[in-house]
């Protein structure tokens, strides 16, 4: 009776356990059904894909702005090296050359010392007490000419640095436009050398007015000295004891 018992207690714990074993192995051999594929959603995953992509449309954004920084970099030095499309040469040219050759042609005496030297030895030196009264009136009359072609050699002078003003004027404020819309810095600094340039043509012109106004101004203090000279040396030959009254053959009538 007792094995009996034993024996069915055996028999009873193999089915538990059979019962226990059989549904875990067929749910491992049997395939998985469609419900099980399920799409994860990872958000720590997603944040960091939303990062690098953040990170590299930035980068890609900064390159951007550093071409357009580089391409208006070229376009500033291309700005700068422009040459000034205006020159005002050939008219400060012009301007010079008119004041020199109202120089050139100044009268009697010109701008040269050898030849100031020369005339100063002929004219405006020492007179001579041999000199005869004609020739005194001539010499008299030279240095008047002289004078008198000083004078108007500075008035011509100083009517051609007045007729420059215009011109001046007008170049002036070109220049002054022009450095005023200057596009770089090129064109700037070639619109002030330009303006410098035109204020030593002005410049050179108030020399030659000065120069022609000390010429004349020297003529006629060289005239007057020579005169004072002159009239001392007349005044003493007119002093001077002659020989006296010398008798002569004299004829009246066309007596023969």
């Amino acid at each position: 009776m007792t094995a009996f018992r034993m024996k069915n207690r055996s028999v009873a714990a193999l089915l538990a356990g059979a019962c226990l074993v059989t549904p875990a192995a067929v749910t491992f051999l049997l395939p998985a059904p469609a419900q099980a594929w399920r799409i994860v959603y990872d958000p720590s995953n997603y944040a960091q894909n939303v990062l690098t992509a953040a990170r590299t449309l930035e980068q890609i954004n900064n390159q951007i702005a550093s071409l357009q920084n580089e391409a208006q970099m070229l376009i500033n030095q291309a700005r700068n090296l422009a040459s000034l499309p205006y020159s005002s040469l050939q008219t400060l040219q012009q301007n010079v050359q008119q004041t020199q050759q109202l120089l050139a042609q100044a009268q009697n005496i010109s701008f040269e010392v050898g030849q100031i030297d020369q005339a100063f030895q002929s004219q405006y030196g020492n007179v001579p007490l041999s000199a005869t009264d004609a020739q005194l009136v001539a010499d008299a009359r030279l240095r008047w000419e002289n004078t008198v072609g000083g004078l108007q050699d500075a008035m011509r002078v100083q009517a051609g640095v007045v007729g420059n003003i215009d011109a001046n004027r007008a170049e002036m404020s070109a220049l002054v436009g022009e450095s005023q819309n200057a596009e770089g810095a090129l064109q700037a600094t070639q619109a002030g050398n330009q303006l410098l340039a035109l204020q030593s043509q002005q410049l050179s012109d108030l020399i030659a007015l000065m120069a022609a106004n000390g010429r004349a101004d020297a003529l006629t203090e060289a005239e007057r000295a020579t005169a004072a000279e002159q009239g001392r040396i007349q005044r003493e030959r007119f002093l001077t004891p002659g020989s006296g009254y010398q008798p002569g053959n004299a004829r009246m009538f066309n007596s023969n």
